[in-house]
């Protein structure tokens, strides 16, 4: 199977990008790219892709693997994505029970085996996206604006938390809609809302921990506004674990939402910042085959 490695060598530390690059050096049917700019990975994945390769890896973090996907969006179904976690999250691939160790996961992108997945096809204002692990909107993309590469770089997946604590004084109530499935619109003041395919985010946060990456739905959870009590409440449950017991907490699925919110509500998409508009997303039914790891289930223990 010929393949083509796509190596974000600012993700991890420069010995794991180097010892990657020694254990490539002796696969003949292998291609090792880099990138050196946002959006990079995206324009090398196309040209990947339309050079006939079948199998396409992700060496990086969730934002390479999220440019890797959307260059496969010209045929999601020609070519197998392989995943090596050298990010500051590596989300998607704790969802897959991908190897931390990058050697470990390289020797799986042969030995390992596929599934496919569902992809989470997301539009706003004209602009088309595809995510694969989750997407967040309110509190999640006030985090995300003043998260920047030093503080996650310095930081590692605290840099999550210390964005966090920085935008604690301007937290926002959004008055929202949102429309299932084209069905009636509901409207509820929202603090945070994640649409979910994968489980976890900013470095193992279960933010989405009964979702399942295979069963045609994506997962909604909407943490309501609520005075600081309740949301100190939300935040424990979701530090030990699991908060969609909580009342502040409504957990949904869907095929289909489109949310609008006032005042614009950020949403990020794999933890890049997308749009502030309203948004539609659309999930799309097992379309993308991933290698995973040996303990990896579609079903979560938890459920």
């Amino acid at each position: 199977m010929r393949s083509c490695v796509i190596l974000n060598p600012r993700a991890g530390s420069a010995a794991q990008a180097e010892a990657l690059r020694e254990a490539l050096a002796g696969q003949s049917e292998t291609t090792l790219y880099e990138t050196d700019r946002t959006g990079h990975a995206t324009k090398l994945a196309a040209e990947a892709l339309a050079g006939g390769y079948e199998q396409l890896v992700a060496a990086g973090g969730d934002g390479t693997i999220h440019e890797v996907v959307n260059g496969l969006a010209g045929d999601f179904a020609r070519a197998r994505l392989g995943i090596i976690p050298l990010g500051t999250g590596n989300d998607l691939a704790r969802t897959l029970a991908i190897p931390d160790d990058p050697l470990e996961a390289l020797a799986l992108i042969t030995d390992g085996r596929q599934r496919w997945i569902d992809l989470i096809k997301v539009e706003s204002a004209g602009q088309v996206l595809y995510g694969i692990n989750v997407a967040a909107g309110g509190f999640s993309g006030q985090v995300n604006e003043v998260l920047t590469d030093e503080l996650k770089a310095t930081w590692g997946p605290l840099a999550y938390l210390l964005g966090a604590i920085r935008i604690v004084p301007d937290l926002t109530g959004y008055q929202t809609t949102i429309a299932w499935d084209d069905g009636p619109v509901e409207r509820i003041e929202a603090l945070n809302i994640v649409v979910a395919n994968g489980r976890t985010v900013a470095g193992g946060f279960r933010v989405a921990p009964l979702a399942n990456p295979e069963d045609g739905l994506f997962d909604v959870i909407i943490v309501r506004y609520g005075d600081a009590l309740d949301l100190a409440g939300v935040a424990a449950r979701l530090i030990t674990g699991n908060y969609l017991n909580s009342d502040q907490v409504t957990h949904r699925r869907a095929r289909r939402a489109h949310i609008a919110a006032h005042p614009g509500m950020w949403f990020n998409v794999d933890g890049e910042l997308f749009t502030n508009q309203p948004v539609s997303f659309t999930v799309l039914p097992q379309a993308l085959r991933v290698v995973v790891g040996p303990d990896y289930t579609p079903v979560p223990p938890a459920s």
